[in-house]
């Protein structure tokens, strides 16, 4: 049996390196974002990409949606945008004499909620059900997402006019907060002188479908991890909710996310087993916008901190 599972998993693993090598291609110099990504994608959670506007956030969500063969729907959110613009509405119908539901576009397999904090709290707050539970009710009726379903949203820096900030409970449905930051001189020079974004996402190629996805999700999960490294977790976790600057430390459902992201990016790193690396490298980005600090201290600096003040046994 073991020569036939192997061929599968060789084959499934190189259509993983040509599915990150191409999004590479598109979103240039950013090599450790793409990976993030990937892993957040993989361990089946949402992605929040916050940056200024024109540094790629929603090339590299078309990107990954059409690596990864998914159906995409993207939502340009505004401060007139309604609910029901992204769920759907029940619509009566004259002829049957009953309403008709009219999904919306949340019933895809990628969403890109573009500019999420233009929204009002309250459309932000529709996408609250559908994230933790991969479904939407409207009218009592509950209403089953594609499955793997993911949103990935964009988000401009809250010192921009017309922004709201995103609540407490909707930041902490994104597994991971990336910045994608500018481009660097070599990288910037190769966009001016390359193909039009536009053009490339437009060749881009599934190099995996969501059957294998969900495959990649099944391998990660059995990635070791052991009761030292959980010691560690533990230990960041607790740390969290001591801090003097901080109000509301990590809940266990961080920690739970922290871990599957941590067997994704093992996994994506080519090991079987979770390092205390792993964990480090992913902390700040999962970390960052679940801590509630006080007096307006910076959630990644405390998270930082707690790296540094959280030894490894």
């Amino acid at each position: 049996m073991s020569a036939t599972i192997e061929p599968r998993a060789e084959a499934l693993q190189q259509r993983l390196q040509a599915a990150i090598d191409q999004v590479n291609r598109v979103l240039l110099g950013k090599p450790h974002q793409v990976k993030l990504a990937f892993t957040c994608l993989i361990a089946g959670g949402h992605l929040l990409l916050e940056d200024v506007p024109g540094v790629g956030k929603t090339t590299l969500a078309h990107a990954l949606a059409a690596t990864f063969g998914l159906e995409f729907q993207r939502v340009q959110f505004t401060s007139d945008l309604l609910p029901s613009d992204i769920i759907g509405v029940s619509v009566y119908e004259r002829d049957s004499g009953s309403f008709r539901f009219h999904p919306g576009p949340i019933f895809t397999g990628l969403l890109l909620a573009d500019e999420i904090n233009r929204a009002s709290p309250k459309t932000q707050s529709a996408l609250l059900e559908a994230m933790a539970e991969n479904q939407v009710t409207v009218d009592g009726q509950t209403h089953a997402l594609a499955q793997p379903f993911f949103v990935v949203a964009t988000q401009n820096p809250l010192d921009l006019n017309g922004t709201f900030p995103l609540p407490d409970s909707q930041l902490d449905r994104f597994m991971l907060r990336l910045s994608l930051d500018y481009p660097d001189p070599s990288a910037e020079r190769a966009l001016l002188t390359g193909s039009d974004r536009r053009d490339m996402l437009a060749r881009l190629t599934p190099q995996l479908d969501a059957e294998s996805l969900l495959a990649l999700h099944q391998r990660a999960q059995a990635i070791t991890a052991s009761g030292a490294l959980l010691d560690y977790l533990q230990a960041l976790l607790a740390a969290s909710r001591r801090h003097p600057e901080i109000r509301a430390g990590l809940s266990p459902r961080a920690g739970l996310a922290l871990l599957g992201a941590a067997r994704a990016w093992a996994m994506l790193s080519g090991r079987s087993h979770v390092l205390p690396e792993d964990i480090q490298a992913l902390f700040v980005p999962l970390a960052a916008h679940r801590l509630l600090a006080t007096r307006g201290a910076d959630g990644a600096l405390l998270a930082r901190q707690l790296l540094t003040e959280v030894a490894v046994d």
